[in-house]
């Protein structure tokens, strides 16, 4: 596939997630039809590895088949795809880096190494040679919420200028004055926002997320995307009600029993019912039992009618 420029990193992208099994394995047979399901839907792209993808609890040969799996589904389909190289450890992301690049995806996500924080010499030592080995593949770098090193507009920016391949960003962040300062500081690299953010981003000069929303509803994600620009008022009303559902019915997971973002996800898709992803999560993390996604399910066809309309 032709890498992307960070012109072409924009709109609504779905993630991948791990079908798991009650023994701890991937069930290969229903990330396929996870996959058909994503591009049947429209999605810009679809992107692996993320933390709803559970880089972190991966094998490596769990992650080479992963992405030779995403790369001939998409390669057929003519979808845009990223892959995630992700890991805590420096040299095991570096090394996914390589063996990502020889797939040729559209672009590369990373994390900063993630055990000790980075300084800013340190990040741009990283990102230099994850550009190097990544042999003209684009480079997104994503700042979790939960990174240890959270970056600035700044940071960004000086980031952006000492390594030309990175295309765009990942980031816990959207407000006006956050945008405003970003695409100030960083103006050649593609802004991706939350999810459940991204009609405000948008009107803030955001690109696209890699999207949470998608997780509920790729289809219905695809059409909200749509809808900010033929009906920017509709769409940003949408967005409340997507807020409040997660306020009320999703993040409570959170506050009471601890879940991470990865168990809300597979929630979500459970909730929405596009594809056959199950709940669990790799050992040892808890995760949130089915019944719960079938109590929330009228709930969110009857607060967010237009992510499920036919």
């Amino acid at each position: 596939m032709e890498p992307a420029s960070d012109s072409d990193i924009r709109g609504t992208w779905g993630t991948l997630l791990l079908p798991i099994q009650s023994d701890d394995s991937i069930c290969w047979t229903r990330l396929a039809g996870e996959i058909d399901s994503l591009i049947a839907a429209g999605v810009d792209g679809i992107y692996s590895n993320g933390t709803a993808c559970e880089f972190h609890a991966q094998s490596e040969a769990e992650f080479d088949r992963i992405h030779h799996l995403l790369a001939e589904k998409c390669e057929t389909a003519g979808i845009a795809w990223q892959a995630g190289a992700s890991h805590m450890c420096a040299q095991t992301s570096l090394d996914r880096v390589r063996r990502a690049a020889f797939l040729k995806p559209s672009a590369i996500q990373v994390i900063l190494p993630d055990w000790y924080p980075v300084s800013d010499e340190e990040a741009v030592r990283f990102l230099a040679r994850v550009a190097a080995e990544a042999a003209g593949v684009p480079l997104v770098l994503y700042n979790p919420p939960h990174a240890k090193r959270s970056l600035t507009p700044a940071d960004f920016g000086i980031l952006a200028r000492a390594v030309p391949a990175l295309a765009g960003v990942k980031v816990a962040h959207s407000g006006a004055d956050w945008c405003s300062e970003f695409l100030r500081l960083a103006p050649g690299l593609a802004l991706f926002v939350p999810g459940h953010e991204l009609a405000s981003g948008i009107m803030h000069g955001a690109h696209g997320a890699y999207s949470n929303v998608a997780c509920l509803s790729p289809a219905g994600a695809v059409r909200w995307n749509r809808q900010m620009s033929s009906d920017p008022a509709g769409a940003l009303d949408l967005e409340a009600r997507i807020g409040q559902f997660f306020a009320e019915h999703v993040l409570p997971f959170r506050r009471e029993r601890g879940i991470s973002s990865p168990g809300l996800d597979k929630l979500l898709a459970a909730i929405g019912g596009w594809a056959d992803v199950g709940t669990r999560l790799r050992w040892p993390y808890s995760w949130i039992p089915e019944v719960e996604a079938v109590r929330l399910r009228p709930a969110a066809r009857e607060r967010l009618p237009e992510l499920f309309a036919e």
